[in-house]
């Protein structure tokens, strides 16, 4: 086995258990998060368990790409304000000390 080789094993063993520990959550319970400045709003496009693997494998350049486009964001104070009217829901999966999350 090479080390390409294992390296692909320990992402994909990543990629699954972050898919199993991915989850809905209320405006109501994020709110701790955000509070501490770790929500991470990851745009629809995306797919929400590979940006956490990448985030938890470390890959600055593909966050840092996300980041440049828009599509991966901290929470802003704007966006907590909308989601307090609108009692928004959310997938969730933490990769810590972030929470990624998705509005549903």
């Amino acid at each position: 086995m090479t080390d390409s080789d294992n390296k692909l094993d320990n992402e994909e063993l990543v990629f699954q258990k972050l898919n199993l520990e991915t989850g809905q959550i209320s405006w109501p319970e994020l709110q701790r998060y955000f509070a501490r400045g770790v929500v991470i709003i990851v745009a629809k496009e995306l797919d929400l368990v590979e940006v956490a693997k990448q985030f938890t494998l470390d890959n600055k350049n593909v966050v840092q790409a996300w980041v440049e486009q828009g599509l991966v964001k901290h929470a802003s104070d704007e966006d907590a304000k909308q989601w307090n009217e609108t009692q928004q829901e959310f997938w969730a999966v933490v990769t810590v000390p972030l929470v990624l999350v998705q509005p549903i």
